[in-house]
């Protein structure tokens, strides 16, 4: 597994490379559909990789380890043979599920007590147990068990929530190493930067995950409440500290402006929920803006979805066709429109990388950004 820097940008620090792990080469920017519980909802994986171009999806360690189960997964021989799905899969630690979604948790240096919110039962991820949890899945790449505190969190709670994380995170690099995958290739292990959006927090995370000198870093705890700009200052900061030559992961972003500003700041990796969650919801994104295919002004619109057709679904069906099985209430139509968004975001940051390899981004970064952040 290595990361290979292909081409940077004069004007920003916008950046493109290669990924290579065993399952395949990621080339960044890169999005990441989402696949929390083994599935992109609503969307067959013959289409993701066909029609939308997915390099590579993620899946969640907190639902999958509560179902089908580690045991199911081991059988299986892990979630690419479990799945069918044979391209590179990135699983994030289930910490932020944890804090979300579990009825009642308890946190202590030993990790986190939480309760099921399927049946209420009560189950225990430690720093290690997350690292064997996700060897059982088999994913490519892994994540370090931590904290994510609010975008809001008042500056006492956020410095003891990253020293809690940080004690996790060595405890995990531990295991880690001290371990060996169980499928017969090779995985790797991304700490998380936490810190909230206080700079001097930040600052420390990164320091500390730098000099643990893993295959790639993650920053965690973002768009969880804070303003853009704060979000985006915390990642400049962050990316100044990680090695240029590991892939940067900005998790859980975000809007389509929130990707091409975080590209020009030097982030590689990226995944939302945005793209299909939106999509079911009649919220469509594309090339000239955003657009509510629910609204009355697309009834008699027989125009492709996104002139810039970017998978069959814009070619094939036009605006006044889903707006139709939207109202309809026919669900054809969040298959189409989640298809439709997750190309999008892929022709996205292919544009990028072309950009950036023609030294050409920061222009084409600036006009995007207006049209992408409109309505229409």
């Amino acid at each position: 597994m290595k990361f290979n820097l292909l081409h940077t940008d004069s004007e920003t620090s916008a950046r493109c490379g290669r990924l290579r792990t065993a399952h395949g080469d990621v080339l960044t920017p890169i999005f990441m559909p989402v696949g929390t519980a083994a599935t992109v909802k609503g969307v067959f994986h013959r289409d993701l990789e066909q029609e939308v171009g997915a390099e590579i999806i993620l899946g969640n360690t907190y639902h999958l380890y509560l179902r089908p189960g580690v045991e199911t997964l081991e059988a299986a021989g892990g979630l690419h043979r479990f799945s069918s799905w044979s391209k590179p899969i990135l699983t994030d630690s289930g910490g932020y599920q944890v804090f979300s979604l579990a009825a009642s948790r308890k946190l202590s240096d030993e990790g986190c007590l939480f309760q099921s919110h399927i049946d209420g039962s009560r189950h225990l991820f430690t720093p290690e147990s997350v690292v064997d949890v996700q060897r059982s899945i088999g994913a490519d790449v892994i994540m370090a068990l931590d904290e994510c505190p609010s975008g809001t969190a008042e500056y006492g709670y956020a410095k003891k929530s990253l020293a809690l994380t940080q004690r996790w995170l060595e405890r995990g690099v531990s295991r880690f190493d001290a371990t060996a995958p169980k499928y017969g290739f090779e995985q790797m292990f991304f700490p998380i930067v936490q810190g909230c959006v206080y700079p001097d927090l930040r600052r420390a995370a990164a320091e500390h995950a730098a000099a643990l000198s893993r295959d790639g870093y993650a920053i965690g705890g973002l768009a969880v409440g804070e303003p853009a700009e704060q979000m985006y200052r915390m990642v400049e900061l962050v990316n100044q500290i990680l090695p240029a030559d590991k892939p940067r992961y900005l998790m859980g972003v975000g809007t389509p402006e929130n990707l091409l500003e975080a590209i020009a700041l030097g982030v590689d990796m990226f995944d939302c929920v945005m793209p299909t969650r939106n999509g079911r919801n009649g919220m469509l994104f594309t090339s000239q803006g955003t657009i509510n295919i629910r609204n009355q002004k697309w009834g008699r619109d027989f125009s492709p979805i996104d002139a810039a057709a970017h998978t069959f679904v814009d070619t094939t069906y036009s605006k006044a066709y889903l707006r139709h099985l939207f109202v309809a209430n026919e669900m054809l139509g969040a298959q189409i429109a989640s298809l439709h968004n997750l190309g999008f975001y892929l022709w996205l940051v292919r544009e990028a990388r072309a950009h950036i390899a023609a030294g050409t981004f920061a222009a084409w970064k600036q006009s995007m950004v207006k049209k992408v952040s409109s309505r229409i």
